[in-house]
Protein backbone atom coordinates (compact mmCIF):
# COMPACT_ATOMS: atom_id res chain seq x y z
CA UNK A 1 0.00 0.00 0.00
CA UNK A 2 1.68 3.18 -0.80
CA UNK A 3 1.78 6.10 1.37
CA UNK A 4 -1.06 8.28 -0.13
CA UNK A 5 -3.12 5.30 0.18
CA UNK A 6 -2.24 4.89 3.90
CA UNK A 7 -3.14 8.51 4.77
CA UNK A 8 -6.36 8.43 2.76
CA UNK A 9 -7.35 5.86 5.22
CA UNK A 10 -6.08 7.19 8.12
CA UNK A 11 -8.16 10.16 7.46
CA UNK A 12 -11.10 8.61 6.78
CA UNK A 13 -10.77 7.09 9.80
CA UNK A 14 -10.56 9.73 11.49
CA UNK A 15 -13.47 11.48 10.03
CA UNK A 16 -15.53 8.66 10.98
CA UNK A 17 -14.76 8.82 14.58
CA UNK A 18 -14.74 12.46 15.23
CA UNK A 19 -18.42 12.55 14.55
CA UNK A 20 -19.47 12.85 10.51
CA UNK A 21 -19.70 9.76 9.61
CA UNK A 22 -21.17 7.72 11.70
CA UNK A 23 -25.56 7.52 12.85
CA UNK A 24 -26.54 9.35 15.73
CA UNK A 25 -26.91 7.18 19.02
CA UNK A 26 -30.02 6.98 20.81
CA UNK A 27 -30.99 9.77 22.94
CA UNK A 28 -31.32 9.25 26.71
CA UNK A 29 -34.52 10.60 29.26
CA UNK A 30 -31.48 11.92 31.62
CA UNK A 31 -30.27 14.23 29.15
CA UNK A 32 -33.94 16.49 28.99
CA UNK A 33 -36.31 17.99 31.67
CA UNK A 34 -39.62 19.20 31.65
CA UNK A 35 -41.02 22.36 32.92
CA UNK A 36 -43.32 21.65 34.79
CA UNK A 37 -43.27 18.23 35.56
CA UNK A 38 -45.83 16.82 35.78
CA UNK A 39 -47.46 19.14 33.10
CA UNK A 40 -50.00 21.91 34.45
CA UNK A 41 -53.15 22.96 32.44
CA UNK A 42 -52.79 26.74 32.39
CA UNK A 43 -55.98 28.77 30.88
CA UNK A 44 -57.18 25.85 28.72
CA UNK A 45 -53.95 24.99 27.58
CA UNK A 46 -50.85 22.74 28.16
CA UNK A 47 -47.80 24.44 27.99
CA UNK A 48 -44.15 23.46 28.85
CA UNK A 49 -40.74 23.64 28.14
CA UNK A 50 -38.11 20.75 27.13
CA UNK A 51 -34.81 21.80 28.09
CA UNK A 52 -31.95 18.87 26.44
CA UNK A 53 -28.73 19.29 27.87
CA UNK A 54 -26.74 17.31 25.27
CA UNK A 55 -23.50 15.94 26.17
CA UNK A 56 -20.06 15.92 23.92
CA UNK A 57 -19.31 13.47 21.73
CA UNK A 58 -22.54 13.05 21.06
CA UNK A 59 -24.39 15.34 18.53
CA UNK A 60 -22.99 14.34 15.00
CA UNK A 61 -21.70 17.43 12.80
CA UNK A 62 -23.48 16.76 9.71
CA UNK A 63 -26.89 15.81 11.62
CA UNK A 64 -30.14 17.51 11.24
CA UNK A 65 -32.19 15.94 14.59
CA UNK A 66 -36.26 17.29 14.61
CA UNK A 67 -37.28 16.40 17.70
CA UNK A 68 -41.61 16.14 17.82
CA UNK A 69 -43.02 16.00 21.44
CA UNK A 70 -45.75 13.71 21.46
CA UNK A 71 -48.56 13.63 24.73
CA UNK A 72 -49.82 10.03 24.93
CA UNK A 73 -53.08 9.32 26.65
CA UNK A 74 -55.98 6.66 26.55
CA UNK A 75 -55.18 4.83 23.07
CA UNK A 76 -53.71 8.14 21.69
CA UNK A 77 -51.50 10.97 21.06
CA UNK A 78 -51.23 14.08 19.79
CA UNK A 79 -48.29 16.46 18.57
CA UNK A 80 -46.62 19.24 19.35
CA UNK A 81 -44.92 21.70 17.00
CA UNK A 82 -41.46 19.56 16.01
CA UNK A 83 -37.94 21.80 16.51
CA UNK A 84 -34.85 20.87 14.42
CA UNK A 85 -31.65 21.07 15.56
CA UNK A 86 -28.55 20.63 13.57
CA UNK A 87 -24.47 19.49 14.09
CA UNK A 88 -21.79 21.60 12.80
CA UNK A 89 -21.31 20.51 9.15
CA UNK A 90 -24.90 20.84 7.88
CA UNK A 91 -25.82 23.91 5.91
CA UNK A 92 -29.16 25.09 7.43
CA UNK A 93 -30.72 27.94 9.86
CA UNK A 94 -31.25 25.70 13.05
CA UNK A 95 -29.63 26.25 16.41
CA UNK A 96 -26.18 24.36 15.89
CA UNK A 97 -24.96 21.62 18.91
CA UNK A 98 -21.31 20.86 19.06
CA UNK A 99 -19.99 17.90 18.46
CA UNK A 100 -17.07 18.39 21.06
CA UNK A 101 -18.68 20.27 23.99
CA UNK A 102 -22.45 19.55 23.29
CA UNK A 103 -25.27 22.17 24.23
CA UNK A 104 -28.59 22.73 25.65
CA UNK A 105 -31.69 22.89 23.15
CA UNK A 106 -34.85 24.07 24.69
CA UNK A 107 -38.18 23.03 22.73
CA UNK A 108 -41.91 24.78 23.86
CA UNK A 109 -44.48 22.61 24.12
CA UNK A 110 -48.20 23.19 24.17
CA UNK A 111 -51.50 21.73 23.93
CA UNK A 112 -55.14 22.07 23.76
CA UNK A 113 -56.51 20.65 27.14
CA UNK A 114 -58.20 17.21 26.40
CA UNK A 115 -59.79 15.83 30.29
CA UNK A 116 -58.30 12.35 29.35
CA UNK A 117 -54.69 13.86 29.09
CA UNK A 118 -54.31 13.61 33.33
CA UNK A 119 -52.80 10.43 32.81
CA UNK A 120 -50.33 10.94 30.17
CA UNK A 121 -47.15 10.62 28.91
CA UNK A 122 -44.67 13.12 27.30
CA UNK A 123 -42.38 12.10 25.07
CA UNK A 124 -39.93 12.85 22.60
CA UNK A 125 -39.41 11.27 18.86
CA UNK A 126 -36.28 11.87 17.18
CA UNK A 127 -36.01 11.83 13.04
CA UNK A 128 -32.79 12.00 12.06
CA UNK A 129 -31.18 13.34 8.54
CA UNK A 130 -27.63 12.46 7.80
CA UNK A 131 -25.43 12.31 4.47
CA UNK A 132 -28.67 12.08 2.37
CA UNK A 133 -30.35 9.16 4.38
CA UNK A 134 -33.10 9.26 7.03
CA UNK A 135 -34.03 7.55 10.03
CA UNK A 136 -35.80 7.25 13.41
CA UNK A 137 -34.28 7.00 16.63
CA UNK A 138 -36.71 5.76 19.26
CA UNK A 139 -38.89 7.70 21.46
CA UNK A 140 -37.56 8.97 25.02
CA UNK A 141 -40.10 9.73 27.71
CA UNK A 142 -39.80 12.65 29.21
CA UNK A 143 -42.53 13.77 31.82
CA UNK A 144 -45.95 12.12 33.16
CA UNK A 145 -49.19 13.46 33.56
CA UNK A 146 -51.36 16.54 33.56
CA UNK A 147 -52.10 18.71 36.52
CA UNK A 148 -55.51 19.61 35.70
CA UNK A 149 -56.67 22.13 38.66
CA UNK A 150 -56.89 24.92 36.37
CA UNK A 151 -59.60 23.61 34.17
CA UNK A 152 -62.05 23.55 36.68
CA UNK A 153 -62.78 27.04 35.99
CA UNK A 154 -66.15 26.85 34.65
CA UNK A 155 -67.98 29.75 32.37
CA UNK A 156 -71.56 27.94 32.92
CA UNK A 157 -71.19 28.80 36.41
CA UNK A 158 -71.14 32.71 36.14
CA UNK A 159 -74.19 33.94 36.44
CA UNK A 160 -75.78 36.36 33.74
CA UNK A 161 -76.58 40.07 33.80
CA UNK A 162 -80.32 40.58 34.45
CA UNK A 163 -82.04 43.39 33.31
CA UNK A 164 -83.66 44.89 36.55
CA UNK A 165 -87.13 45.99 36.97
CA UNK A 166 -87.94 49.42 38.06
CA UNK A 167 -90.89 48.01 40.06
CA UNK A 168 -91.35 50.58 43.38
CA UNK A 169 -93.37 49.77 46.40
CA UNK A 170 -93.55 53.06 46.93
CA UNK A 171 -93.41 55.76 44.64
CA UNK A 172 -93.74 59.50 46.34
CA UNK A 173 -95.37 62.48 44.37
CA UNK A 174 -95.35 65.68 45.45
CA UNK A 175 -98.14 68.30 44.63
CA UNK A 176 -97.35 71.92 45.02
CA UNK A 177 -99.81 75.30 45.02
CA UNK A 178 -98.65 79.45 45.50
CA UNK A 179 -100.57 81.82 47.29
CA UNK A 180 -99.09 85.35 46.33
CA UNK A 181 -99.52 88.33 48.67
CA UNK A 182 -99.46 91.93 47.62
CA UNK A 183 -96.68 94.12 48.63
CA UNK A 184 -96.20 95.08 52.51
CA UNK A 185 -99.38 92.60 52.95
CA UNK A 186 -99.62 88.83 54.62
CA UNK A 187 -103.64 88.10 54.30
CA UNK A 188 -104.62 85.66 51.71
CA UNK A 189 -107.35 87.10 49.40
CA UNK A 190 -109.99 84.95 48.11
CA UNK A 191 -108.74 84.86 44.54
CA UNK A 192 -106.12 83.01 44.87
CA UNK A 193 -108.08 80.26 46.59
CA UNK A 194 -110.04 79.79 43.78
CA UNK A 195 -106.83 79.01 41.05
CA UNK A 196 -106.64 75.60 38.93
CA UNK A 197 -103.16 75.12 41.14
CA UNK A 198 -104.78 75.44 44.33
CA UNK A 199 -107.99 73.32 43.47
CA UNK A 200 -105.50 70.60 41.99
CA UNK A 201 -103.46 70.72 45.24
CA UNK A 202 -106.83 69.75 47.15
CA UNK A 203 -108.11 67.36 44.99
CA UNK A 204 -104.79 65.29 45.38
CA UNK A 205 -105.02 65.61 48.86
CA UNK A 206 -108.52 64.42 49.31
CA UNK A 207 -108.12 61.57 46.75
CA UNK A 208 -105.00 60.40 48.68
CA UNK A 209 -107.22 60.58 52.12
CA UNK A 210 -109.64 58.24 50.05
CA UNK A 211 -107.30 56.13 48.15
CA UNK A 212 -106.08 52.61 50.32
CA UNK A 213 -103.15 52.86 48.28
CA UNK A 214 -101.96 56.38 48.55
CA UNK A 215 -100.58 57.77 51.88
CA UNK A 216 -100.37 61.84 52.87
CA UNK A 217 -96.86 61.73 54.46
CA UNK A 218 -96.00 65.38 54.87
CA UNK A 219 -97.82 68.86 54.07
CA UNK A 220 -95.53 71.78 54.11
CA UNK A 221 -95.88 75.31 53.87
CA UNK A 222 -92.52 77.68 53.07
CA UNK A 223 -93.59 81.36 52.91
CA UNK A 224 -91.19 83.95 51.53
CA UNK A 225 -90.72 87.75 51.03
CA UNK A 226 -88.92 89.81 48.57
CA UNK A 227 -85.84 91.74 49.54
CA UNK A 228 -86.95 94.99 49.24
CA UNK A 229 -88.39 97.03 52.21
CA UNK A 230 -85.83 95.79 54.79
CA UNK A 231 -85.02 92.77 56.63
CA UNK A 232 -86.98 93.32 60.15
CA UNK A 233 -90.21 94.16 58.26
CA UNK A 234 -89.93 91.42 55.92
CA UNK A 235 -88.99 88.63 58.45
CA UNK A 236 -92.40 90.35 59.92
CA UNK A 237 -94.34 89.74 56.54
CA UNK A 238 -92.84 86.23 55.80
CA UNK A 239 -93.74 85.11 59.64
CA UNK A 240 -97.31 86.30 59.18
CA UNK A 241 -97.80 85.03 55.79
CA UNK A 242 -96.66 81.64 56.99
CA UNK A 243 -98.84 81.87 59.87
CA UNK A 244 -101.91 83.13 58.23
CA UNK A 245 -101.05 79.96 55.53
CA UNK A 246 -101.08 77.61 57.92
CA UNK A 247 -103.77 78.42 59.80
CA UNK A 248 -105.76 78.31 55.93
CA UNK A 249 -104.47 74.72 55.17
CA UNK A 250 -105.79 73.77 59.04
CA UNK A 251 -108.95 74.48 58.32
CA UNK A 252 -109.15 73.04 55.35
CA UNK A 253 -108.16 69.98 56.07
CA UNK A 254 -110.42 69.85 58.88
CA UNK A 255 -113.30 70.92 56.73
CA UNK A 256 -112.23 67.86 54.40
CA UNK A 257 -112.07 65.64 56.81
CA UNK A 258 -108.82 64.87 57.04
CA UNK A 259 -106.87 64.35 60.06
CA UNK A 260 -104.81 61.03 59.20
CA UNK A 261 -101.64 62.68 57.54
CA UNK A 262 -97.76 62.42 59.00
CA UNK A 263 -97.28 66.46 59.51
CA UNK A 264 -98.45 69.70 58.82
CA UNK A 265 -94.74 71.12 58.62
CA UNK A 266 -93.76 75.01 58.18
CA UNK A 267 -90.94 77.58 57.86
CA UNK A 268 -90.21 81.15 55.85
CA UNK A 269 -87.68 83.09 54.48
CA UNK A 270 -87.40 86.45 55.11
CA UNK A 271 -85.47 87.74 52.37
CA UNK A 272 -85.67 85.41 48.87
CA UNK A 273 -82.19 86.77 47.55
CA UNK A 274 -81.59 83.10 45.89
CA UNK A 275 -84.87 83.38 44.28
CA UNK A 276 -84.35 86.96 43.38
CA UNK A 277 -81.16 85.88 41.68
CA UNK A 278 -82.39 82.87 40.03
CA UNK A 279 -85.44 84.75 38.18
CA UNK A 280 -83.00 87.98 37.20
CA UNK A 281 -81.02 85.49 35.39
CA UNK A 282 -84.10 83.86 33.81
CA UNK A 283 -85.55 86.81 32.53
CA UNK A 284 -84.88 89.15 29.66
CA UNK A 285 -84.09 92.55 31.56
CA UNK A 286 -81.64 94.50 29.48
CA UNK A 287 -79.09 94.90 32.52
CA UNK A 288 -79.40 91.30 34.30
CA UNK A 289 -75.53 90.99 34.12
CA UNK A 290 -74.97 94.18 36.43
CA UNK A 291 -77.68 93.69 38.45
CA UNK A 292 -76.32 89.80 39.08
CA UNK A 293 -72.80 91.70 39.14
CA UNK A 294 -73.86 93.53 42.63
CA UNK A 295 -75.49 90.31 43.90
CA UNK A 296 -71.98 89.00 43.89
CA UNK A 297 -70.06 91.44 44.91
CA UNK A 298 -72.21 92.58 48.18
CA UNK A 299 -73.28 90.17 50.94
CA UNK A 300 -75.08 91.89 53.08
CA UNK A 301 -78.65 92.06 52.56
CA UNK A 302 -79.13 95.86 53.18
CA UNK A 303 -76.16 96.78 50.75
CA UNK A 304 -77.61 94.59 48.24
CA UNK A 305 -81.10 96.34 48.36
CA UNK A 306 -79.22 99.98 48.40
CA UNK A 307 -76.89 99.06 45.38
CA UNK A 308 -80.00 97.58 43.79
CA UNK A 309 -82.44 100.88 44.11
CA UNK A 310 -79.33 102.91 42.65
CA UNK A 311 -79.96 100.77 39.59
CA UNK A 312 -82.83 103.57 38.83
CA UNK A 313 -82.56 102.83 35.11
CA UNK A 314 -83.86 98.49 35.85
CA UNK A 315 -85.65 98.76 39.31
CA UNK A 316 -88.97 100.01 38.02
CA UNK A 317 -88.35 96.94 36.13
CA UNK A 318 -87.74 94.86 38.95
CA UNK A 319 -90.10 95.70 41.02
CA UNK A 320 -93.11 95.35 38.24
CA UNK A 321 -91.58 91.89 36.70
CA UNK A 322 -89.59 90.37 39.59
CA UNK A 323 -89.93 91.06 43.00
CA UNK A 324 -94.03 89.91 43.05
CA UNK A 325 -93.12 86.83 42.27
CA UNK A 326 -91.05 86.47 45.56
CA UNK A 327 -94.17 87.29 47.73
CA UNK A 328 -96.08 83.92 48.16
CA UNK A 329 -96.71 80.82 50.64
CA UNK A 330 -95.89 77.38 48.57
CA UNK A 331 -98.01 74.56 50.07
CA UNK A 332 -96.50 71.36 49.10
CA UNK A 333 -98.39 67.76 49.68
CA UNK A 334 -96.14 64.72 49.38
CA UNK A 335 -97.97 61.78 49.02
CA UNK A 336 -96.85 57.87 49.03
CA UNK A 337 -98.40 56.05 46.10
CA UNK A 338 -98.22 51.96 47.72
CA UNK A 339 -97.69 49.42 44.96
CA UNK A 340 -99.40 45.88 45.24
CA UNK A 341 -97.29 43.66 47.54
CA UNK A 342 -95.47 40.60 46.84
CA UNK A 343 -98.41 38.48 47.59
CA UNK A 344 -100.65 40.67 45.76
CA UNK A 345 -98.33 40.12 42.20
CA UNK A 346 -98.22 36.74 42.24
CA UNK A 347 -101.79 35.91 42.96
CA UNK A 348 -102.43 38.26 39.32
CA UNK A 349 -100.16 36.59 37.67
CA UNK A 350 -101.51 32.99 38.27
CA UNK A 351 -104.57 34.30 37.42
CA UNK A 352 -104.44 37.32 34.75
CA UNK A 353 -100.64 37.80 33.98
CA UNK A 354 -102.12 40.99 31.88
CA UNK A 355 -103.08 42.68 34.82
CA UNK A 356 -99.49 43.45 36.05
CA UNK A 357 -97.07 46.22 34.26
CA UNK A 358 -93.92 44.75 32.66
CA UNK A 359 -91.97 45.72 35.67
CA UNK A 360 -94.41 44.16 37.88
CA UNK A 361 -94.00 40.70 35.93
CA UNK A 362 -89.98 41.36 36.25
CA UNK A 363 -90.23 42.06 39.63
CA UNK A 364 -92.57 38.70 39.91
CA UNK A 365 -89.60 36.74 38.70
CA UNK A 366 -87.81 37.70 41.68
CA UNK A 367 -89.75 36.79 44.24
CA UNK A 368 -89.10 32.92 43.46
CA UNK A 369 -85.88 30.58 43.88
CA UNK A 370 -87.34 28.21 41.22
CA UNK A 371 -85.45 28.38 37.90
CA UNK A 372 -87.65 26.68 35.59
CA UNK A 373 -90.63 29.03 37.77
CA UNK A 374 -88.67 32.06 36.28
CA UNK A 375 -88.14 30.87 33.24
CA UNK A 376 -92.01 30.87 32.85
CA UNK A 377 -92.58 34.21 34.51
CA UNK A 378 -90.28 35.87 32.02
CA UNK A 379 -91.55 33.74 29.23
CA UNK A 380 -95.20 35.19 29.87
CA UNK A 381 -93.63 38.55 29.97
CA UNK A 382 -91.98 38.36 26.58
CA UNK A 383 -95.24 37.19 25.03
CA UNK A 384 -96.97 40.28 27.47
CA UNK A 385 -94.59 42.57 26.50
CA UNK A 386 -92.65 41.95 22.90
CA UNK A 387 -91.12 45.03 22.94
CA UNK A 388 -89.65 44.81 26.28
CA UNK A 389 -85.85 43.39 25.78
CA UNK A 390 -85.19 42.95 29.24
CA UNK A 391 -88.06 40.06 29.52
CA UNK A 392 -85.80 38.14 26.83
CA UNK A 393 -82.15 39.57 28.39
CA UNK A 394 -83.85 37.71 31.64
CA UNK A 395 -85.20 34.38 30.26
CA UNK A 396 -81.86 33.79 28.66
CA UNK A 397 -80.56 34.35 31.84
CA UNK A 398 -82.21 31.41 33.30
CA UNK A 399 -81.88 29.55 30.14
CA UNK A 400 -78.33 30.07 30.85
CA UNK A 401 -78.36 28.50 34.51
CA UNK A 402 -80.41 25.63 33.08
CA UNK A 403 -77.57 24.81 30.62
CA UNK A 404 -79.90 25.55 27.55
CA UNK A 405 -76.82 27.35 25.96
CA UNK A 406 -78.59 27.75 22.61
CA UNK A 407 -81.95 29.29 23.71
CA UNK A 408 -80.32 31.53 25.74
CA UNK A 409 -78.22 32.68 23.43
CA UNK A 410 -81.04 33.39 20.44
CA UNK A 411 -82.38 35.20 23.73
CA UNK A 412 -79.50 37.45 24.50
CA UNK A 413 -79.44 38.26 20.39
CA UNK A 414 -82.87 38.92 20.47
CA UNK A 415 -82.53 41.24 23.72
CA UNK A 416 -79.79 42.65 21.91
CA UNK A 417 -81.26 43.66 18.57
CA UNK A 418 -83.79 45.29 20.50
CA UNK A 419 -81.67 47.26 22.93
CA UNK A 420 -77.80 47.16 20.97
CA UNK A 421 -76.64 49.78 23.81
CA UNK A 422 -77.72 47.12 26.83
CA UNK A 423 -74.77 46.42 28.80
CA UNK A 424 -76.48 42.97 30.30
CA UNK A 425 -77.23 41.66 26.59
CA UNK A 426 -73.82 42.27 25.41
CA UNK A 427 -72.55 40.98 28.30
CA UNK A 428 -74.18 37.85 27.64
CA UNK A 429 -73.57 37.48 24.36
CA UNK A 430 -70.17 37.35 25.53
CA UNK A 431 -70.32 34.56 28.10
CA UNK A 432 -71.93 32.52 25.70
CA UNK A 433 -69.07 33.47 23.23
CA UNK A 434 -66.37 32.39 26.24
CA UNK A 435 -68.07 29.26 26.83
CA UNK A 436 -67.40 28.09 22.88
CA UNK A 437 -63.78 29.38 23.47
CA UNK A 438 -64.74 32.40 21.09
CA UNK A 439 -62.49 34.65 23.11
CA UNK A 440 -62.25 37.70 20.18
CA UNK A 441 -66.01 37.85 20.60
CA UNK A 442 -65.67 37.82 23.92
CA UNK A 443 -63.19 40.50 24.31
CA UNK A 444 -65.44 42.72 22.62
CA UNK A 445 -68.79 41.79 23.95
CA UNK A 446 -67.46 42.31 27.40
CA UNK A 447 -65.99 45.78 26.55
CA UNK A 448 -69.54 47.04 25.53
CA UNK A 449 -70.66 46.09 29.05
CA UNK A 450 -68.56 48.17 31.19
CA UNK A 451 -70.46 49.14 34.42
CA UNK A 452 -72.58 45.93 34.82
CA UNK A 453 -72.31 44.79 37.72
CA UNK A 454 -72.09 41.05 37.05
CA UNK A 455 -68.80 41.48 34.78
CA UNK A 456 -66.51 41.65 37.29
CA UNK A 457 -66.88 37.61 37.80
CA UNK A 458 -67.33 37.14 34.08
CA UNK A 459 -63.52 38.82 33.56
CA UNK A 460 -62.83 36.85 36.07
CA UNK A 461 -62.90 33.59 34.11
CA UNK A 462 -61.35 34.76 31.02
CA UNK A 463 -58.48 36.27 32.70
CA UNK A 464 -58.47 32.25 33.97
CA UNK A 465 -58.74 31.05 30.90
CA UNK A 466 -55.68 33.16 29.41
CA UNK A 467 -53.99 31.87 31.80
CA UNK A 468 -53.75 35.88 33.39
CA UNK A 469 -54.60 34.51 37.24
CA UNK A 470 -53.16 37.82 38.59
CA UNK A 471 -55.68 39.94 36.62
CA UNK A 472 -58.39 37.11 37.38
CA UNK A 473 -58.37 37.73 40.66
CA UNK A 474 -58.39 41.73 40.95
CA UNK A 475 -61.00 41.00 38.24
CA UNK A 476 -62.74 38.89 41.34
CA UNK A 477 -62.59 41.03 44.07
CA UNK A 478 -64.03 40.24 46.90
CA UNK A 479 -65.79 37.91 45.12
CA UNK A 480 -66.64 34.58 46.67
CA UNK A 481 -67.33 31.88 44.13
CA UNK A 482 -65.68 28.71 43.10
CA UNK A 483 -64.01 30.22 40.52
CA UNK A 484 -62.68 33.50 42.52
CA UNK A 485 -61.30 30.76 44.80
CA UNK A 486 -59.56 28.56 42.35
CA UNK A 487 -57.81 31.75 40.81
CA UNK A 488 -56.23 32.30 44.04
CA UNK A 489 -55.31 29.07 44.35
CA UNK A 490 -53.26 28.72 41.49
CA UNK A 491 -51.56 32.14 42.07
CA UNK A 492 -50.63 29.99 45.64
CA UNK A 493 -52.76 32.52 47.87
CA UNK A 494 -54.22 29.64 50.07
CA UNK A 495 -55.11 31.88 52.82
CA UNK A 496 -57.36 34.19 50.82
CA UNK A 497 -58.52 31.13 48.63
CA UNK A 498 -59.35 29.51 52.34
CA UNK A 499 -61.60 32.57 52.75
CA UNK A 500 -63.47 32.75 49.76
CA UNK A 501 -64.41 29.30 50.09
CA UNK A 502 -65.56 29.58 53.33
CA UNK A 503 -67.62 32.61 51.93
CA UNK A 504 -69.54 30.98 49.88
CA UNK A 505 -73.09 30.84 50.90
CA UNK A 506 -74.71 27.87 48.81
CA UNK A 507 -71.54 25.26 48.57
CA UNK A 508 -71.67 22.72 45.70
CA UNK A 509 -69.70 19.42 45.05
CA UNK A 510 -67.12 21.28 42.82
CA UNK A 511 -66.77 23.96 46.25
CA UNK A 512 -65.71 20.90 48.18
CA UNK A 513 -63.46 19.41 45.48
CA UNK A 514 -61.76 22.50 45.39
CA UNK A 515 -61.50 22.80 49.10
CA UNK A 516 -60.06 19.37 48.56
CA UNK A 517 -57.31 20.47 46.13
CA UNK A 518 -56.79 23.24 48.49
CA UNK A 519 -56.19 20.70 51.38
CA UNK A 520 -53.65 18.26 49.25
CA UNK A 521 -51.52 22.08 48.25
CA UNK A 522 -51.37 23.16 52.14
CA UNK A 523 -50.41 19.10 53.05
CA UNK A 524 -54.07 18.96 55.50
CA UNK A 525 -54.68 15.58 55.05
CA UNK A 526 -57.72 15.92 57.00
CA UNK A 527 -59.05 18.54 54.41
CA UNK A 528 -58.30 16.44 51.85
CA UNK A 529 -60.19 13.78 52.62
CA UNK A 530 -63.10 15.43 54.74
CA UNK A 531 -64.06 17.52 51.31
CA UNK A 532 -63.85 14.75 49.03
CA UNK A 533 -66.36 12.79 50.85
CA UNK A 534 -68.58 15.43 50.61
CA UNK A 535 -67.57 16.22 46.96
CA UNK A 536 -68.23 12.57 45.76
CA UNK A 537 -71.37 12.36 48.11
CA UNK A 538 -73.28 15.20 45.77
CA UNK A 539 -71.42 14.15 42.57
CA UNK A 540 -70.46 10.26 42.21
CA UNK A 541 -68.19 11.27 39.12
CA UNK A 542 -65.70 13.29 41.08
CA UNK A 543 -64.54 9.93 42.60
CA UNK A 544 -63.10 8.69 39.19
CA UNK A 545 -61.74 12.19 38.76
CA UNK A 546 -59.99 12.20 42.09
CA UNK A 547 -58.08 8.89 40.94
CA UNK A 548 -56.89 10.41 38.45
CA UNK A 549 -55.85 13.73 39.54
CA UNK A 550 -52.44 14.01 40.53
CA UNK A 551 -53.34 16.43 42.83
CA UNK A 552 -54.09 13.54 45.42
CA UNK A 553 -51.42 11.43 44.08
CA UNK A 554 -50.04 11.82 47.52
CA UNK A 555 -52.56 10.76 49.66
CA UNK A 556 -54.61 7.24 50.09
CA UNK A 557 -58.06 7.57 48.71
CA UNK A 558 -58.89 4.12 49.17
CA UNK A 559 -60.20 4.86 51.84
CA UNK A 560 -63.65 7.17 50.04
CA UNK A 561 -64.68 4.42 48.03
Amino acid sequence: MNSKLCYSVVLGTAVLLTGCGKKMNQFKADYFTVNPNPLEVVGDKVPATVTGNIPGKFFVKNAEVTVTPYLEFNGTEVASAPYTFQGEKVRGNNPVVNFEYGGTVTIPVQYVYNPDMRKSDLSLGFTVKQGGKQYVLPRVKVATGVVATAALADVGTVTPAIAADKFQRVINEKFDADIKFLINQANIRDGELRSSEMQNLHQEIVKANDDGRREIKEINVTSYASPDGGLKLNTKLAENREKNTVNYMEGKLKKDHISDFGELTADFTPQDWEGFKKLVAQSNIQDKELILSVLSMYKDPEQREREIRNLSSVFDQLAEEILPQLRYSRITASIDVIGKSDEEIMNIYKLNPKGLTVDELLYAATLTDDNEQRIQIYDTAASIYPNDYRAFNNLGMCQYIDQDYDAAQACFEQAAKMAPESGEAQMNLGLVSLLNNNYKDATARFGNAAGVPALADALGVYYMKQGDYNSAIRAFGDSKSNNAALAQILNKDYSKAKTTLGGIDYPDATTYYIAAVLGARTNNSDMVYNNLREAIKLDKSLADQAKSDLEFSRFNLNSLY
